[in-house]
Parts: structure tokens; C-alpha cells; sequence
């Protein structure tokens, strides 16, 4: 059997402007916080059914805060 490697998705706080757009793309893998900036829910595990959601949230970011990476 295979092992799938899991796809995690991490916003940086500090580039991170709040312009929500990974939240109003993927409300299951981003959350707000009281200063409308945008954090990872959980420990930004991406459910594989929501892979091409995280990548289409990482293009759209105009602040280039979030990154997706394989976790080993």
C-alpha cells in the first residue's frame, strides 16, 4: 500500500492584509480572526476532496501569504 503524503496549507501572519479572499474561497480550510485576518483552521491539514480549492487560494492571495506543503 501506498502512503499518501497530506497537503497542509499555512497562512504568515505577518503578509497576511485580511482581504479574505482563501476565507470566501475555502471556508473549510481558513478561518478569521477578531482582526479580519486570515489563519489555517486546525493544523491546516487539506482533506484531499479540497486540494484544488487550497491551490486556487493560494493564487489568489494579492499578498502571497499562504503556502501549501507536503507533509512527510
Amino acid at each position: 500500500m501506498v502512503e499518501r503524503k497530506s497537503l497542509k496549507v499555512h497562512v504568515d501572519a505577518q503578509r497576511c492584509q485580511g482581504h479574505n479572499r482563501c476565507y470566501a474561497i475555502a471556508p473549510e480550510l481558513f478561518e478569521v480572526d477578531e482582526y479580519g485576518n486570515s489563519r489555517a483552521k486546525g493544523d491546516g491539514t487539506v482533506p484531499p476532496a479540497l486540494e484544488e480549492k487550497a491551490r486556487l487560494a493560494v493564487k489568489n492571495c494579492p499578498e502571497h501569504a499562504i503556502r501549501l506543503k507536503q507533509d512527510s
